[in-house]
């Protein structure tokens, strides 16, 4: 297996209680095949930046043929998240909603066996995840995911498989934190349960079942870290650990939503040895968990299960697959390059970090022409992407805005709109005692410098937490503490702007409902009562409008508002000719 890229090799050597539920003398290689996060790369092509893709589905295709042919059986299981992120699947969840879905057919060719629902596919919608789950000749698990009216799960809880004699149960979670960023009405009946109680709940039945091997399939990240032995952290995002130390029985556990890599042991609550993969996200990596069943009749199975990480990118995309699905290859080409107006100027995402501009005033406009709100919030979706002078096409519209959020229209007093701010601002800005500081918040090293890859620096939280304003003038001084550092002078057509007065905002779907902490912990607005300061909602994802007024304007200019700037100016000045070099390893 010379194209397998071996992270580590991971032996694990179990001692049932349970008798295996095969009586021959035989040694059986099994696989298990992850595939997470794929959020939409299907094919070997990146239909929003329009260039080739070294992994996608295609090459893990190509990877998932040949194990088949080297092993005994093997079980391919996915684990979420990938309704969206691609036009690819968009086309299919709202386009064309007729024809049978591009995802349904690519995973059912495939040969897959179980899935869980992840939370970007919850945000499509019912009339989408209701569809494409009876599509799928595969169960679709999620045991916390929970029937309002009956109590059950709305999702399969477990499936039993088997396969050469050998029994695996796949026992599915997902995330329970959906309502902190989907509006309700994206999940109605349902609700999302606590992943450790779920667990403990289900457990006593799958081993009735008496599988070989117990695997849990969470839609959930990996973070042991809140792990600790008298506190267990209830309703956490990332609760795959919390299940693995609580809830003997899981022999392997595959876990996803935080596209980290993951292949380790895990030693749980009860001294028992688990096994942790996580593919990471985009197709890039498969998780693989590789087990050798030594039967031999009256007698215990001796098991050996060892983990692997396959980089997708080793593997050439497979023709089959990919002539396949040429038709749908043509469609959404001929989707993403539909123009549907002029841009008369370039504007790039890399000028959001240092100030007002073009590119994020452009969502600025949209959403408060689209609502007519009193301020619009927004952030950089995507950490660096460009529009640039000419026709815009559809696919444009994908960098503009990458996920498939609703537009609220919220009300906000005015004190809460400068404490939004200046969280804001808190998880962007250093605060600076003179123009050799940092301006920007980045992963340091042990040595309290920038970490770099590829000679370039990481930015310490994700730029779509870095929200700006628009309709209001105001500045933002680094060389005050966190908290002090946000001036509103008044609005930008000159109405002045009162602490206690109260206003409508503009803010996604994900933010309103509590996503990044600045509703919450930043303006302070308890979480349970967000909904109580809902005016209206869009009925369709935010992108679905940007494109509908951009095509209404035809020539569109997108320029930096200007409203907002960073001070003292020249500390600011040199810091950026600086880091914007470590960020993107050009001048500025």
């Amino acid at each position: 297996m010379s194209n397998i890229n071996f992270k580590t090799a991971l032996p694990i050597f179990l001692s049932f209680t349970l008798l295996s539920s095969c009586s021959d003398n035989s040694t059986k290689n099994i696989s298990i095949v992850q595939t997470t996060d794929i959020h939409g790369v299907i094919l070997p092509y990146d239909f929003i930046e329009k260039k080739d893709l070294k992994a996608s589905l295609a090459g893990s295709s190509t990877f998932i043929k040949k194990i088949r042919g080297e092993r005994d059986a093997v079980f391919l299981l996915d684990n979420g998240d990938n309704l969206q992120g691609q036009p690819e699947v968009y086309y299919y969840n709202f386009i064309d909603t007729i024809s049978p879905h591009f995802l349904a057919e690519a995973f059912n060719w495939l040969g897959y066996d179980a899935g869980t629902v992840g939370n970007h596919d919850i945000e499509t919608g019912h009339s989408v995840y209701d569809r494409i789950r009876k599509e799928y000749k595969f169960p679709l698990l999620a045991a916390n995911a929970v029937d309002v009216k009956t109590g059950a799960p709305y999702f399969k809880p477990y499936v039993i498989l088997e396969k050469e004699k050998v029994k695996i149960a796949v026992f599915g979670l997902v995330t329970p934190a959906i309502p902190t960023w989907l509006p309700p009405e994206l999940y109605s009946g349902m609700e999302f349960h606590d992943m450790v109680e779920t667990a403990k709940l289900w457990m006593p039945e799958i081993l009735k079942q008496k599988p070989d091997i117990i695997v849990g399939l969470f839609h959930s990240g990996w973070d042991k870290q809140n792990i600790n032995k008298d506190i267990v952290r209830y309703n956490d995002e990332n609760g795959s650990a919390a299940v693995a130390w609580n809830v003997p029985g899981f022999d392997i556990i595959f876990t996803g939503h935080d596209h980290s890599i993951a292949n380790e042991r895990f030693v749980n609550i009860q001294g028992d040895t688990i096994l942790i993969l996580n593919g990471g996200s985009r197709s890039e990596n498969l998780a693989v968990a590789d087990i050798k069943f030594k039967r031999k009749p009256g007698r215990k199975p001796h098991i050996t299960i060892s983990g692997q990480i396959i980089k997708v990118s080793d593997y050439e995309s497979d023709n089959e697959f990919v002539e396949k699905f040429s038709n749908q290859n043509r469609t959404i080409v001929e989707y993403v390059n539909k123009v549907i107006g002029h841009s008369l100027s370039t504007a790039s995402s890399r000028d959001a970090y240092f100030g007002s501009s073009a590119f994020i005033d452009m969502i600025h406009q949209i959403q408060l022409k689209i609502t007519g709100a009193d301020v619009s919030f927004a952030a950089p979706l995507s950490f660096d992407v460009t529009i640039t002078k000419g026709p815009i096409t559809v696919g444009d519209m994908f960098k503009l805005y990458r996920f498939e959020n609703m537009l609220y229209k919220m009300e906000l007093t005015g004190k809460e709109i400068d404490k939004y701010l200046e969280f804001s601002c808190s998880e962007w800005f250093n605060t600076m005692s003179g123009p050799s500081d940092y301006l920007l918040k980045y992963r340091l090293g042990k040595n309290g410098k920038p970490l770099l890859t590829d000679n370039k620096a990481w930015l310490k939280s994700p730029s779509y937490s870095f929200d700006s304003a628009n309709g209001i003038d105001y500045t933002v001084d680094v060389s005050k503490p966190e908290g002090e550092r946000v001036l509103i002078s008044s609005f930008s057509d000159g109405r002045p702007f009162e602490m206690e007065r109260k206003y409508s905002v503009a803010v996604s779907s994900y933010r309103g409902n509590g996503g990044g902490r600045h509703l919450t912990e930043g303006a302070g607005i308890e979480s349970n009562k967000l909904s109580g300061r809902l005016i209206s909602s869009t009925e369709r994802d935010l992108r679905f409008y940007m494109l509908q007024y951009i095509e209404s304007q035809n020539n569109f200019n997108p320029s930096p508002a200007g409203n907002w700037k960073i001070v003292p100016e020249d500390w600011v000045k040199k810091a950026k000719a600086r880091e914007y070099k470590l960020l993107f390893g050009t001048d500025y």
